[in-house]
């Protein structure tokens, strides 16, 4: 087993500790990712049945994707950093924002997804698989 993934947000108010590994780790140019980030895409390791400790109270607002997924997006009421999201309809699953992580060097992207809304400017790795929407499953 891995040494466990740790981060937080900007002000150290909200903390976590996740053991596990993520069962993927992907790079999403959605709009809605583009605007929650105020950049081109937005960056996540995704956590299934993972031990999670979270410490701090997080602020959370609910969107629904393209397919119909319900996500809450969690975020540090103080520095307004956001930290994660999760799936009101599938509690073991999390997935924390790359930027978030203590050492973000630990992120390697596998694929892309929501590509057809990607910007010119927003360059990604080039050898990655990329998705125009979300990849079957």
């Amino acid at each position: 087993m891995s040494e466990a993934y740790t981060g937080g947000c900007a002000c150290g108010a909200i903390r976590y500790e996740i053991s596990g590994e993520p069962v993927a780790t992907v790079d999403c140019q959605c709009r809605q990712c583009q605007r929650q980030t105020g950049a081109g895409h937005g960056a996540y390791l995704t956590f299934s049945g993972a031990v999670q400790k979270i410490e701090g109270e997080a602020k959370a607002w609910e969107v629904v994707g393209d397919g119909g997924t319900v996500k809450s997006c969690a975020f540090c009421a103080t520095c307004g950093s956001p930290v994660y999201i999760t799936f009101p309809a599938n509690p073991d699953i999390i997935a924390v924002r790359a930027g978030s992580l203590d050492d973000p060097s630990r992120y390697e992207p596998q694929f892309v997804t929501w590509h057809a809304a990607a910007h010119a400017w927003d360059h990604l790795d080039p050898t990655l698989p990329k998705f125009d929407k979300m990849p079957p499953t």
